[in-house]
Order: C-alpha cells, then structure tokens, then sequence
C-alpha cells in the first residue's frame, strides 16, 4: 500500500483511544500517513484480517501496537481474560506481519504498563529493576512484553512503552478524579482490610500468586506515577528519533506523587474548599457500584523515567501541579 502524497506511513493499533487518539494527531502533524488497525468501521483494518495489517505494515516507517480492553473494569473471569487476551493476541498479530513483510518498520513501539513492578512506598523503580510484582496486573505485563521481545526481528527496533497513569483532558481516570473533587470527594483514599477476595489472582501460560496481604496500612502514602498526555506524546517523538534505545522504557513524571497530595492538587484546581477521605470500606462499595477496582487507586505505583532522563529527555511538565492546572484551565 501506497502512502498518500509519498508521505512516511505510521500504523497505530489502537488507535480509536484516549492516547491513540492523541498520536495520530501528533503524528499527522509531524508529516505522517497515519493508518489505524481497530475493531471499529472507521479503521484502515480491522484485527484478523491478515490480508488488510499486511499491506498497512509493509513499508511503514513506525508501528505503535497500543491495543487492549481497558482496566478500569470490574476483574470478572470473563473481563480478566479478556485484559489479557486483547493484548497479547493483538501484539501477537503486529509480531507475527513484521516478521514476515518485504519491508519492516524501523521502530515498532507496543504498550505496557508500569503497574507490574513491586508495590514500593519506599524507593521507586526503574527499568533496570525487574518486574517482581505478583498476580493479575504483573502476569498480564509479562506476557504482554513477552509477546513484543519474542523471537528476532534485525530490522525493527522494539521498545515496550510500560506506562503509567496519563493525565489530560479526556483522560478517563482525571475525568473520574476531577468530577469527584468537584463533589467535595476529593479526599485521600485509605487502604486496609477488605473481605478476602480471588479477583487479583495470577493468569497466563505461568500464573503467579500475589505474596502481600490484600491491604497496606498506606494511609493515602501510596504512591502514584504520572505523566502528561503532552509527555507522552513528547516521548514517543523522542524515543521514534533516539535510535540508541531499545527494550522497556517507563512512561512517567520523575516526580511520583502521594495519593494525599494527588487528591489536594485537583481539590487546588476546582477550587473544591474540601475534600471527605474515603477509607477502603467506604471506597469499595463505591468501586463495586462504578464496576471498576480499587487497585486502580490504592496500588503504590512509583516508577522513574530512567530511560528517558538518561537519554535526555526534558519534561513539559515534571510536577504534579503545574500539569493538573494546565489540564483543568487555571
């Protein structure tokens, strides 16, 4: 397939998402033919059509693999099968073209997340430390990865983009946040004893079982890893242009947060005079009633962009306030 007007060709797939969205406007910006690979009419293929991702892949400059169920989700057997599958039979099928197509991408970027490193409210973790976490989130990571690094493609640079939370306007989870401030909610969250549960139990080919209690008395000092929907769009530029770096690269502020001064940051940008902490027994109904989980928020996820920093890489937006008051308009 040709590219329109003799233009680089970029393939996202994924790419009807909040940060799919976000790159193929970018991209197009900076001179791309950008093609998606999606589930929906709108896309230039659709997954398992082998014939339509061949054509869109071979002779395509960049490939950014970005496809999978979202997680904010109840973790049901059906929705914790579906989180894995979505993404390793995605990453699967981008594998599978590349190795086989006259013409290979010169970089093929695959989403991951930051969320399979050991819960820590201590020291933070880079790249160079290794995904210890156990269970549910962490068995997804590794096979995710697993299926992006497998077998050799010489001509085609791979990078897994593990990624934390990106906050920007639209993002799904600031929406949530945001609107929770507004309503005088916008407190700290409290982890601790909850009923006993199986839903964050191992999958995959190797199951793992998680080693910690359910619960950590963090009280709002969980940590959280951020970063900038402009970052994010700034890195993957940076990273596309760096031809030195290969293999994981953490997709974060270097400025982890507490979860208590998350929830004062955006208290501070809605003008909210308050906000009521919500301990976990009162967080859980209300995570069961939205149908989503509270790892989401009471996880200590505290990663930092080594990859990035030691490369060069400048951060728009390195503190938590200044990126919330950009993103809310103050």
């Amino acid at each position: 397939m040709s590219s329109a007007a003799g233009l680089p060709r970029a393939v996202i797939g994924g790419g009807s998402g909040y940060l799919g969205s976000a790159l193929r406007d970018a991209l197009r910006v900076d001179g791309y033919d950008v093609r998606t690979i999606g589930r929906g009419g709108d896309a230039d293929a659709r997954w398992g059509d082998e014939d339509g991702i061949r054509r869109l892949i071979d002779g395509a400059a960049l490939v950014i693999g970005l496809a999978g169920r979202r997680i904010d989700c109840r973790y049901t057997d059906r929705n914790r099968d579906e989180i894995l599958r979505s993404r390793v039979r995605t990453t699967a099928a981008l594998h599978r073209t590349i190795s086989t197509v006259a013409h290979p991408p010169a970089v093929w970027m695959n989403g991951s997340s930051a969320t399979a490193y050991r819960y820590s409210l201590d020291t933070p973790r880079t790249e160079a430390d290794p995904l210890d976490e156990r269970g549910f989130s962490c068995d997804v990571t590794r096979e995710w990865e697993a299926a992006l690094f497998a077998g050799e493609l010489p001509d085609t640079r791979r990078i897994a983009l593990r990624t934390s939370l990106v906050l920007g306007r639209g993002a799904p989870v600031m929406t949530m946040l945001l609107r929770l401030a507004r309503l005088g909610l916008g407190g700290p969250q409290y982890d601790g004893w909850w009923f006993p549960h199986r839903r964050y139990r191992g999958i995959g080919s190797h199951p793992t079982e998680p080693v910690r209690p359910d619960y950590e008395r963090s009280r709002g000092r969980q940590r959280l890893s951020w970063m900038h929907e402009q970052d994010f769009v700034q890195a993957v530029r940076f990273l596309r242009d760096h031809d030195e770096i290969a293999g994981p690269v953490n997709m974060a502020s270097p400025n982890a947060v507490t979860n208590i001064a998350l929830m004062r940051a955006l208290r501070q940008a809605v003008r909210a005079p308050f906000g009521l902490p919500a301990p976990r027994f009162v967080l859980e109904p209300g995570m069961a009633v939205l149908r989503t989980e509270s790892e989401l928020i009471l996880k200590s996820r505290w990663v930092l962009p080594q990859v990035l920093e030691d490369a060069g890489y400048v951060f728009r937006f390195p503190e938590l306030d200044g990126a919330v008051r950009a993103i809310v308009g103050r």
